[in-house]
């Protein structure tokens, strides 16, 4: 008689969580960052890797706050004339902007 009761009593709060469960308000995530397109920042890293027949340029670099970035290793576009003066492992100064999904370095030295 107990395990009756207990069965009944378990199957009538399932039953209300599963007919509550789509009346209860659901979690609503926060919205992305504020799209950083058109933000520029300067930055120093090491040049890795270049590319210049794709115009890519890889560069190990810290904290890019304002382009919401952490330190890491980034492959960006580069305009493949300022590849010119650069190779890797050269410790580089550089300004860097995204567009789109994309980072573009706009300026190497």
């Amino acid at each position: 008689m107990v395990k009756r009761k207990t069965l009944i009593a378990l199957t009538s709060l399932s039953l209300a969580g599963v007919l509550l469960s789509g009346f209860w308000p659901q979690r609503v995530e926060a919205a992305p960052a504020a799209s950083q397109e058109g933000v520029t920042a300067s930055a120093s890293g090491e040049v890795r890797r270049i590319d210049a027949a794709g115009g890519k340029i890889t560069i190990k670099h810290g904290e890019i706050k304002a382009l919401e970035l952490p330190a890491m290793t980034l492959v960006y576009q580069i305009d493949p004339a300022l590849l010119a003066k650069v190779k890797p492992g050269d410790t580089v100064r550089f300004t860097a902007t995204r567009r789109g999904s994309q980072y573009v370095v706009t300026a190497i030295n």
